[in-house]
């Protein structure tokens, strides 16, 4: 029996995908970081790699135990390259909160079907996003605030432990 309708599976199947995407987004960026020599800022977003595809397997699992079937879209490429640290935290940053209106709209398709077990479900999502963007937008304006010449600094911020909220 299916406990989802058609349309909010095939929306969480996208979701699925763009998930996947950001986490290999985040390896790309993670990589970049990693070329500076700036392993803080690297181990940051390899850990924001892991949380994305969680996030992914998470709601691939949904789609399963609903009766759905689970069907991984094409996931687009990464950007590759970036020109200062401030634009791949920006990058990250413009993607959270993309992210945060396509949970939003899955939220607005269980609203409108009444499926009360995927408002409960997506509830935790809605939730992460504000974490998820709070944390980039704290690390881009701390990015800012040093400078590319100052970056070293970021990297000092982090390893006593300035990203953990």
């Amino acid at each position: 029996m299916m406990m989802i309708s058609k349309n909010l599976a095939d929306a969480i199947n996208a979701q699925v995908g763009r998930e996947f995407g950001a986490s290999f987004q985040y390896v790309q960026i993670a990589a970049y970081f990693e070329s500076e020599a700036l392993d803080g800022l690297a181990k940051l977003f390899y850990k924001q790699s892991d949380e994305e595809r969680d996030h992914a397997m998470k709601l691939a699992h949904y789609v399963v135990e609903t009766g759905a079937q689970l069907a991984i879209p094409a996931v687009e490429a990464p950007k590759v390259t970036f020109s200062s640290a401030e634009e791949a935290i920006q990058a990250a940053l413009n993607w959270e909160t993309e992210v945060t209106r396509q949970i939003n709209n899955l939220m607005d398709i269980a609203v409108a079907e009444k499926d009360y077990l995927a408002r409960e479900f997506l509830d935790w999502f809605v939730v992460e996003q504000l974490e998820e963007v709070t944390s980039m937008e704290k690390l881009l304006r701390i990015a800012q605030r040093a400078g590319e010449r100052n970056i070293i600094m970021l990297e000092a911020y982090l390893s006593h432990g300035g990203d953990e909220d």
